[in-house]
């Protein structure tokens, strides 16, 4: 005997060994026994694989196997191995880590064996104090989703299977649209609290949708760190001092404490690119060149972050900043923003959009646009990195070796000419010295002038290739919300609504990066330039102080 299962919703295969199946179509059951939630079967069309347990109600109708022959039944057993169920990308595996998938580029990783281990004033919420906090608050827009559930009564079976279209779920758990908890908003799943003061609204601005601008704008210093010791000079770390404008009151961070900022940003913003952080470093974190190197480096963070709309006035950001010597607030705000609840699928609750909806065709053509372009940014800042280095290199070392040697060999050509005891010689004898000199000086010119205007450039491009890394997650969120769309035309009214929603911060956070870009690197080459100008004129400056010697003393 042959099962058999009706279908209730219509699903469309998306993975290799699915096949899609319509509503009220009947297909045929291999076996009863679920796989992680999977059938595998036959549809009407001929097409063995797998679908959705929750997907069909399996029927008890008598039905006749088909025969060979001889008589004997030959059921069909196709093996068909679920790959979606087992495959884990390299991304998604150093995503797991992170507790979080969105703009971190899925790369985040918790401090290890450093001075930014954990240290026990960090470990101080209990699983208890996390499940008292969350849900407490009915959900201010509730929202339920089109998407039916496991099978739970014939009664929600029947009133399910009454939808005019579903939509399906994306089948791999890993995917960034999936962890981002895109899907989860898109399908309606998305439920939580949202205070006046949570909300970001996107504007349309004269270049499409922008975030908001910041009425209180501020800025924040980072003073050179001091070193630190506790458990009676056993251990050791960098604390950095931070003022931001806005208190005028100074609060000390570790590294640690921006590691742990920037773990609770990429949770809770899926579609905003939280710039990276400097590199971690286990030996030699306190040499003078790594913490100065480290010190640029949150420097270039901490603008990023204050210049951001949205980030700039995250209460968990603030909290960062403003929060002083006062242990029990600190821990208090770091256990709030733990079990904070307008994450992933949440975070798109918070967003006001225009009143316009966006033209879907228009956003998916800016989109490939904008992925095409970090592409071929991405490229070329390797490029530009290469180059520059390489050329800091031939002037750390090679003008700096080769100026050196011109200044000495004029050195000992005056030495020469010092043998020679006549008293009209002197004058052209110390110029030639000196001109050897100022070569000499010259070389220390070329060896000192990378950090000042090539460095600086070197930094920026390594910031942007964090934000970069970023994107292609952010567009894989957005893309993955027009594939929904596309593939359920009947429920437009919903779906456009939350996919606009998606489209238009996504498009916010694409003009906010193109705005930034711009302001970054003309105020990065400007500077460049006028090093650039400055060193020579140095240059020319030692060479007519030079000049000027074979006038003197004629």
């Amino acid at each position: 005997m042959a099962l058999k299962a009706r279908v209730l919703y219509d699903f469309h295969s998306e993975n290799p060994g699915e096949i899609s199946i319509t509503e009220n179509e009947l297909v045929t059951l291999f076996s009863e026994e679920e796989l992680d939630g999977w059938l595998e079967g036959e549809n009407s069309r001929g097409e063995a694989g797998l679908f959705p347990a929750s997907y069909v109600e399996i029927t008890r109708d008598q039905i006749t196997s088909n025969t060979n022959n001889n008589g004997l039944s030959s059921p069909k057993a196709k093996a068909v191995t679920p790959t979606h169920t087992s495959y884990t990308s390299p991304e998604s595996q150093r995503g797991l880590g992170a507790g979080s998938g969105g703009s971190g580029g899925g790369s985040f990783h918790t401090s290890q064996g450093s001075d930014d281990d954990w240290d026990d004033d960090w470990d101080d919420s209990s699983p208890t104090d996390a499940a008292q906090g969350m849900g407490t608050s009915p959900p201010l827009y509730p929202v339920t989703s089109s998407l039916p559930g496991r099978r739970d009564s014939s009664q929600q079976h029947q009133q399910q299977a009454k939808s005019s279209a579903t939509v399906g779920r994306n089948l791999n758990r890993f995917s960034t649209f999936v962890k981002s908890g895109g899907e989860a908003f898109l399908l309606g799943e998305a439920s939580a609290f949202v205070k006046d003061g949570d909300r970001i609204c996107v504007v349309m601005g004269k270049n499409g949708p922008e975030w908001q601008e910041d009425p209180y704008p501020f800025m924040c210093t980072i003073d050179d760190p001091t070193k630190q010791t506790k458990f009676k000079g056993m251990k050791s770390y960098m604390s950095y001092g931070l003022t931001p404008t806005h208190t005028n009151v100074q609060v000390n961070r570790r590294y640690k404490h921006f590691d742990w900022l920037y773990a609770r940003l990429v949770e809770r913003f899926p579609v905003i690119s939280v710039p990276h952080l400097p590199e971690k470093q286990a030996t030699g974190r306190f040499e003078e060149d790594f913490i100065s190197k480290r010190r640029k480096g949150l420097i270039w963070w901490m603008n990023h972050m204050i210049t951001h709309p949205v980030l700039a006035r995250c209460d968990v950001f603030q909290h960062f900043l403003t929060c002083g010597a006062d242990e029990k607030a600190w821990k208090m705000g770091k256990r709030k923003a733990e079990r904070d609840e307008l994450v992933g699928s949440n975070f798109f609750l918070t967003i006001s959009t225009p009143a316009v909806p966006l033209d879907l065709q228009e956003v998916e053509s800016k989109i490939e646009g904008f992925k095409s372009f970090t592409k071929r940014m991405d490229e070329n800042i390797v490029v530009v990195n290469v180059t520059i280095n390489d050329f800091a290199r031939k002037q750390i070392t090679g003008f700096k070796k080769e100026y050196q040697k011109v200044g000495q060999s004029f050195a000992l050509l005056g030495q020469a000419f010092e043998l020679d005891q006549q008293a009209y010689s002197g004058g052209l004898n110390r110029a030639i010295a000196y001109t050897g000199e100022a070569y000499e000086q010259v070389g220390e010119y070329f060896a000192e002038q990378p950090r000042r205007d090539l460095a600086p450039i070197s930094d920026l491009l390594d910031l942007y290739r964090g934000h970069l890394a970023n994107f292609p997650d952010i567009i894989h969120v957005q893309k993955g919300a027009l594939t929904k769309v596309k593939d359920c035309p009947k429920q437009e009214g919903e779906l456009h609504n939350r996919c606009n929603i998606i489209s238009c911060a996504t498009l916010a956070e694409i003009q906010h990066f193109h705005r930034t870009r711009v302001r970054d690197f003309r105020s990065q080459m400007q500077h460049h330039l006028q090093e650039q100008i400055g060193f020579f004129q140095k240059i020319t400056a030692k060479l007519q102080d030079a000049l000027q010697k074979y006038d003197d003393d004629q």
